[in-house]
């Protein structure tokens, strides 16, 4: 009886204990923005706010709400699964409790947060981590998923994060396109439902839509005003970012790897962390959140953010696959001549049993073709030591021609189908980096490239094709699905060893374009390749698009041929570099087919280009007009001392009676003087914006009056100056 009397006292207790648990708040702050969550009663963790800076007083009275931090499959079914695992008996549910927290502050700026949470039965942990980085307002979120039950578990949905609004409307902008028509920029407003953005092309998968996100709470979308939030997700796998409005107007945003045919069997003690999601809140509208992200991007998110990057001379337009070393020296002669800094050789450079001549054959045999190059590449490396530029090469290691000896000794090597027939797209397979001999031959590419010539100074590592016929000769049957996450945990892996080994050369991301721009590549990346389109008009939405989330500085912009490539636009050379000069100038042009007079207005260019470079590449930048919404656009840079700015205007359709938009400006000191001066000028013709040119006004003025000149012709474009006197 008095057992009996004890196990009855005990249980009492326990219930006692559980209903009563204490509340306990977590807060995750950055200067202007708190995350916080709620542990409740039963030991369930509850996300109560996400919004403007609140103190620790204000934090501990916000009320406990129903949106779990990490929703699981097994206990509700009315909305999206941030995580669904099968257990090792065959269990299908997960219920999660909070177990513990951990915050460390890693630096001034940096402080991380690890949150654990447990199964009630089960021995299976999720820790949810927290980097806050405090200066730039951004907080990067990923998951920890690991287990100790005796059997494998398989996870088939496992976010990256899930974020939780209650709001009376959710506007949300995403970025989509297509090759050549990247990052364009599309509002609509959501409705009761489920609405993903996503890929499943496993590499080269941002082809189709970019991992990130605007979501407006105050109505559409502004520039300058309303509360807004800006995320995106650092993986260059397939992904998928849902927005759910559920039956209450509430909204769920879970983000990560994309779970379509990826299912994955996490043995005991191994850890699978997820990729992260990097998002920040503003009450400023959009641009503030884009600063916010180049910001930390060019301390966090890009390879060297702190240098200034340099401008290049590409072959690929005046060449594609036909030159030799008479043709190439040439180049380097112009290029060096024309004032740039490299000299970049693309495709077409190497292979001899299947030579490299068109994009049938060759690709995996990266030995210089001995007809083309008969002195190799160290030749064209001294040459352009001679003339005072650096040297760059195209590489494309993660792909293979099937007519190539790579394919010929390593078929298995390929992603791929036994008993389906290739599936080429630009003539071209993928190699399986989820192998570890064929992540040991791509770094070999790299390695033997660089070690064999000495003073190879730049990279552009292309990627040119994405996954389709999914399959893995490597990965036994029971893990194929593992092929989508061990690819870019390959490709990680080979980066890691190629940065270690070969920290001061400097690498271009390009795949086919924008197929691989995202926060998880780039920190290996001084640059990237947004679209293989260079028409200039183009590029204006493209780079518009791009800079919401990426910086200028590492945004590779190409003055090319007219009629153009790919869009057979002819607009004036003028425009293409003013468009260029925004972002970070480079050139296809060859100096060799322009007129005298078109020489002499590029190296003028150039020289102004390298005037205003770091204005372009570290300041600041202020959207002032948008492509989308007028027939006048206009940008400027402003530096942090407020002492100088460079601001981009261009006309892109016609006006009879001329365009008059004023140009009000942001980012000034309103208490100091400013010249204005406007360079690349014409040579030839009347400049409308010579009545200001010179002038001198203050920045308050320019903030409230601005800048006023027409703009008559189509492709008008200027480029002014703003110097603090």
């Amino acid at each position: 009886m008095k057992t009996l009397r004890r196990q009855m006292l005990c249980y009492l207790l326990l219930c006692f204990a559980v209903t009563t648990y204490a509340e306990e708040t977590i807060s995750i702050n950055t200067d202007n923005t708190s995350l916080i969550y709620k542990v409740d009663k039963d030991k369930k963790l509850r996300q109560v706010y996400f919004g403007s800076f609140l103190d620790a007083k204000e934090a501990e009275a916000t009320q406990v709400t129903k949106a779990e931090a990490y929703p699981t499959f097994g206990t509700s079914y009315v909305n999206e699964a941030a995580l669904r695992a099968v257990h090792g008996d065959g269990n299908t549910s997960t219920e999660l409790y909070f177990e513990g927290v951990e915050q460390n502050k890693l630096s001034d700026d940096i402080t991380q947060t690890i949150i654990t949470l447990k199964d009630g039965y089960f021995p299976f942990t999720v820790k949810l981590c927290f980097k806050s980085y405090a200066q730039n307002d951004v907080i990067e979120q990923w998951s920890e998923i690991s287990h100790t039950e005796k059997k494998p578990v398989t996870l088939y949905n496992y976010a990256s994060s899930h974020l939780f609004f209650n709001e009376p409307s959710y506007h949300l902008t995403q970025f989509c396109g297509e090759w050549a028509m990247e990052m364009n920029m599309v509002e609509t407003q959501l409705s009761r439902g489920v609405k993903n953005l996503e890929s499943k092309l496993g590499v080269r998968s941002n082809q189709h839509s970019h991992p990130c996100f605007y979501l407006s709470l105050d109505g559409k979308a502004q520039e300058k005003a309303g509360r807004v939030v800006g995320g995106t997700l650092a993986w260059p796998g397939s992904y998928r970012l849902s927005f759910e409005v559920d039956h209450r107007e509430n909204l769920h945003i879970i983000s990560g790897i994309n779970p379509y045919a990826s299912q994955y069997i996490l043995n005991p003690k191994e850890v699978f962390r997820t990729p992260a999601l990097l998002y920040s809140y503003s009450s400023k509208g959009t641009g503030d959140i884009s600063r916010r992200f180049h910001r930390w991007a060019k301390k966090y998110g890009i390879y060297r953010g702190d240098k200034t990057r340099t401008t290049l001379l590409n072959n690929w337009e005046a060449t594609y696959f036909n030159f030799n070393e008479e043709v190439l020296s040439g180049i380097i002669k112009d290029a060096a001549d024309m004032g740039f800094e490299l000299f970049l050789l693309d495709d077409g450079w190497f292979a001899n049993k299947y030579p490299r001549d068109n994009d049938k054959a060759g690709l995996g045999d990266w030995d210089c073709n001995k007809k083309k190059l008969p002195h190799g590449l160290g030749y064209l490396v001294n040459e352009s030591k001679k003339k005072g530029i650096k040297f760059g090469i195209w590489l494309e290691p993660e792909m293979v021609n099937p007519k190539s000896e790579l394919y010929e000794k390593h078929p298995d090597w390929v992603i791929g189908q036994p008993n389906r027939p290739l599936d080429l797209s630009r003539n071209q397979l993928i190699l399986d980096l989820s192998n570890p001999k064929v992540q040991d031959f791509v770094f070999g590419v790299i390695d033997k490239t660089l070690s064999e010539n000495p003073g190879i100074a730049y990279i552009k590592w292309d990627c040119n094709r994405f996954v389709t016929n999914s399959g893995s000769y490597f990965l036994s049957p029971e893990k194929q699905s593992h092929l989508w996450i061990g690819y870019v945990r390959g490709l990680f892996s080979v980066l890691d060893r190629v940065r270690a080994k070969y920290k001061d050369v400097s690498m271009m991301c390009c795949s086919g374009g924008g197929g691989r721009i995202d926060y998880g590549t780039l920190p290996y990346f001084d640059e990237f390749w947004i679209s293989d389109n260079t028409d200039a008009l183009d590029r204006i939405f493209i780079q518009w698009g791009t800079t919401q989330f990426f910086p200028s500085m590492a945004l590779a912009s190409h003055v090319s041929v007219v009629p153009n490539h790919i869009t057979g636009r002819i607009v004036p050379l003028k425009f293409r570099f003013d468009v260029a000069m925004s972002a970070k100038l480079g050139m296809d042009l060859q100096p060799k087919d322009m007129t005298p007079e078109d020489k002499e207005f590029s190296k003028n260019a150039i020289k102004d280009y390298y005037s205003i470079r770091s204005i372009v590449q570290f300041g600041d930048l202020y959207r002032l007009l948008s492509p989308y919404e007028n027939k006048r656009t206009a940008m400027m840079y402003v530096t942090e001392d407020q002492n100088d700015a460079v601001l981009f205007t261009y006309l892109l359709k016609k006006s009879i009676n001329g365009n008059t938009q004023p140009l009000i400006l942001e980012g000034l000191d309103p208490d100091k003087n400013y010249r204005v001066t406007e360079l690349n000028k014409e040579t030839k013709g009347y400049s409308w914006f010579t009545p200001l040119d010179g002038k001198v006004f203050s920045g308050d003025y320019l903030m409230k009056y601005g800048l006023r000149f027409t703009m008559y012709n189509e492709y008008d474009s200027k480029v002014i100056r703003i110097t603090a006197e």
